[in-house]
């Protein structure tokens, strides 16, 4: 009686071995699963990442490339001649643009002339345009005086300018709301120079144009 009570109560030393390589064997393959999926799941990432990064660097040079190109393509520059009666004003523009002249100062009034890439548009206040270029006989600070309330209202921001020994005056900003550009206006003689770029996508161009302005006093 003694001895089978003793039988029934002890443990089998085999079952003990099974059930911790049971547990062992679930607990490891547990881990590989975690391990597995895991791995996929930062393969994927990485992938995800590279592959990202390689279309990010594709398209990076992509637009280098065709900026390079433009930039190149508008290489020679062409050079504009205003009037001699009215200064002899000449600057260097891109070749790829074209000019179109509305007054000629013939008659002794104002010289207005258009230039933009690859055709010139109808022209109106509203129509944006890579340069206008205006030779008025307004007096200099009087049309300075005319961008004053646009300065003051916080639409256009003024600064002074030196362009190859000539004073000016450079406004930056919206000068209505279908132009948004920048201007740079000189004095010349009696009259006043505006040259001004109706869109900040000419702002490059602009701002290569501007050194090469030259005129006579």
């Amino acid at each position: 009686m003694n001895r089978h009570l003793k039988e029934q109560g002890s443990v089998n030393p085999w079952l003990i071995t099974a059930i911790i390589f049971i547990v062992t064997t679930l607990a490891a393959g547990g881990f590989l699963t975690w391990a597995l999926i895991n791995y996929f799941d930062q393969k994927d990432n990485v992938d995800t990442k590279v592959s990202a990064a390689v279309t990010t660097a594709v398209k990076n040079q992509a637009d280098k490339d065709a900026a390079n190109f433009q930039a190149e393509e508008k290489k020679p520059n062409r050079d504009f001649a205003g009037p001699e009666d009215y200064g002899a004003l000449s600057f260097s523009y891109p070749k790829t643009w074209s000019v179109y002249v509305e007054k000629d100062a013939s008659a002794a009034g104002t010289f207005q002339a258009y230039l933009n890439p690859v055709t010139v548009p109808p022209v109106s206040a509203a129509q944006q345009f890579g340069l206008r270029v205006t030779i008025d006989t307004q007096d200099y600070d009087r049309a300075l005086n005319t961008y004053q309330a646009a300065v003051k209202k916080g639409d256009l921001k003024s600064s002074a300018v030196k362009i190859n020994g000539q004073d000016g005056t450079r406004f930056d900003g919206a000068f209505s709301k279908d132009i948004r550009g920048s201007a740079v206006i000189f004095k010349l003689r009696d009259k006043t120079v505006t040259l001004r770029t109706d869109a900040d996508t000419f702002k490059g161009d602009f701002d290569a144009i501007i050194p090469t302005v030259t005129f006579n006093l």
